[in-house]
């Protein structure tokens, strides 16, 4: 066991490399962070993204105190690493690739770790790190091929609902025509600014609350169905109110409809994990 007094030495003596190795971080990815954080502000389906270094810096703030226990065992291996960050930035740079320039700085981050802490340290902090990665927006090619599908979808499950409910409905491709109105599930009625906060909150929930792995997985794959239909439904939603209030079907009212939906969808996850739980221990009851 080691002494209070030699851990707090060898805490002290790690401190200053992790220190001078973060402002060179920072200093070499100024442009990134600074282009990074502006999409945030002015991109709606990158809204989460300044809770996620927020939420994996208060992870590795709570194991302070066993990252403080460990010894560090610097490794070379976690030096190859940062060096393949950095040519991942270089060329990122001369190719205007922004994807790439960006998760290259996580890249860069974990390598970071591995190379001052080593193997272990980078273990313990390997959660919070690859939760960095969702603070990266998806490609613009992967984007565009993800988004048009969920929009069909969601019209055709819209269409199906008002269909249902006896609303007169005519699709062609995303357009849904009503006896009232014309309504468009465009880009931003996609679901996929839904999809992307609720995949990192059933990370983040499934890390604080969920302690079995499998729950967690199945936690993170059921956002997938939970905001398909929590868009489609929104859509169908948006439909009724256009053939009884046109007038709550847009402006503050569509957005405001949106968040509700989204904290429907939100309940519905802690709601499905609810279940989970309860045939678990249905499950191990009988064995």
């Amino acid at each position: 066991m080691i002494p209070a007094v030699e851990r707090i030495e060898k805490t002290h003596h790690a401190w200053p490399p992790v220190a001078w190795f973060g402002l060179l971080l920072i200093a070499c990815y100024a442009p990134v962070l600074r282009a990074l954080a502006q999409q945030w502000y002015q991109d709606p389906d990158m809204g989460h993204g300044f809770f996620v270094p927020v939420i994996a810096g208060y992870i590795i703030w709570q194991r302070r105190e066993e990252l403080t226990a460990m010894t560090p065992a610097p490794s070379w291996w976690g030096l190859a690493l940062v060096v393949l960050g950095a040519v991942q930035l270089i060329v990122a740079t001369l190719g205007v690739e922004l994807f790439l320039a960006r998760t290259s700085l996580v890249l860069t981050l974990i390598g970071a770790v591995w190379m001052l802490g080593g193997a272990q340290t980078l273990r313990k902090l390997a959660f919070p790190l690859c939760l960095l990665f969702l603070m990266v927006p998806i490609p613009a090619v992967v984007y565009s091929q993800v988004t048009f599908p969920l929009q069909i979808l969601a019209s055709k499950l819209a269409e199906n609902a008002l269909s249902l409910i006896s609303i007169p409905v005519l699709r062609e491709g995303n357009v849904l025509e009503l006896p009232n109105q014309t309504l468009s599930v465009v880009e931003a009625c996609s679901g996929i600014r839904s999809l992307l906060s609720l995949t990192f909150l059933s990370l983040v929930y499934g890390y604080f609350f969920e302690p079995r792995t499998w729950i967690r997985v199945t936690l993170f794959l059921s956002t997938v169905p939970i905001a398909i239909i929590a868009n489609a439904s929104r859509v169908t939603l948006t439909g009724i109110l256009t053939e009884v209030k046109p007038e709550v079907a847009e402006g503050f009212f569509h957005t405001a409809e949106g968040w509700v939906i989204f904290m429907v969808a939100l309940f519905i996850m802690i709601l499905f994990h609810r279940v989970l739980l309860r045939v678990w221990r249905l499950v191990e009851a009988r064995k």
